[in-house]
């Protein structure tokens, strides 16, 4: 299979995040349902969370098996690696809560009583006060909704850039048949991550464009196409860490705020449900993976 062929089979993989997007759409939900789309949202982020923290860890754990084990190579590439893993977790965690508490004060920041900072979107319920529209009508992330689906998008963006590497490196291999299986596992995959990306924006005041919802698939969808291609070229255990721990701190921050969301909107029982509803459709999507060696 030619190279242009992987790389449009792993933006197929990728683009699969569109299916879940209308969600966002939907005026007036039921105090239940927006209740359980929260949930489900921290239950999909909470599988990735635990996926690309295992895949993070296993080239650092056989970078320490080859040389405590095997006593071949050396410390350096253990410690390098395991380095850049640390190093991009504290980058992925702090650079959202600097940058989330910018946005907020710059949305925010002219209307009295108005909270800004991390954990705005919790405090607020998701909604945007009356007295803050006027300062902050005409811009994209104008409501606390609208970043914090912006952060989930960008977090399983860089997670699906990781996917992307595998992809890409598998056919740089000659390993044909797994990149295939490996796309048509990731897409199904992303496919539920669309949900996890619009879930805070659903019965929104100001209900998002399908230009914002396109937007964010490309954020969240389109680095799987771009690790597809760069995969295929360049194969380095330290590009993938990078990215993995990137998306680990980032997909930890947006779950922490989605769980400020969860307790104020209440019903503890469907919090529960939607948790464990994503959970699960997480570890379901991922047993085709499991399935072709992936």
């Amino acid at each position: 299979m030619s190279s242009e062929r992987i790389a449009l089979l792993g933006a197929i993989a990728g683009f699969t995040i569109f299916l879940g997007l209308p969600v966002g759409r939907i005026r007036n939900p039921a105090p239940r349902l927006k209740a359980f789309l929260n949930a489900l949202a921290i239950g999909i982020l909470l599988f990735l969370l635990w996926d690309v923290l295992s895949h993070t860890l296993e080239p650092i754990e056989a970078a320490l098996v080859l040389v405590a084990v095997d006593h071949e190579g050396g410390w350096a590439t253990f410690a390098g690696l395991a380095a850049v893993a640390v190093v991009g977790l504290v980058i992925g965690v702090m650079s959202l809560t600097y940058y989330d508490r910018w946005m907020g004060r710059r949305s925010f920041g002219t209307a009295p009583g108005v909270s800004s900072g991390p954990g705005a979107a919790a405090i607020s319920g998701l909604h945007t006060p009356d007295a803050a529209i006027p300062a902050a009508r005409g811009r994209l992330l104008d409501t606390p909704a609208r970043r914090l689906a912006f952060l989930i998008a960008v977090g399983i963006g860089l997670h699906n850039f990781s996917e992307g590497l595998a992809i890409g490196q598998s056919a740089a291999k000659g390993e044909i048949s797994l990149a295939v299986l490996l796309i048509v596992g990731f897409g199904l995959h992303n496919a539920t991550e669309g949900f996890g990306i619009v879930a805070p924006l659903a019965g929104d005041e100001h209900p998002p464009s399908w230009g914002f919802l396109a937007l964010l698939g490309l954020i969240g969808g389109g680095p799987t196409f771009l690790g597809t291609l760069v995969g295929q070229s360049v194969v380095n255990d330290y590009l993938f860490v990078t990215f993995l721990a990137l998306a680990a701190g980032s997909i930890l921050y947006v779950i922490l705020q989605l769980l400020r969301v969860a307790f104020k909107l209440g019903y503890r029982e469907i919090l529960m449900w939607g948790i464990l509803t994503g959970m699960l459709a997480g570890f379901a999507t991922d047993l085709v993976l499991v399935a072709a060696g992936g």
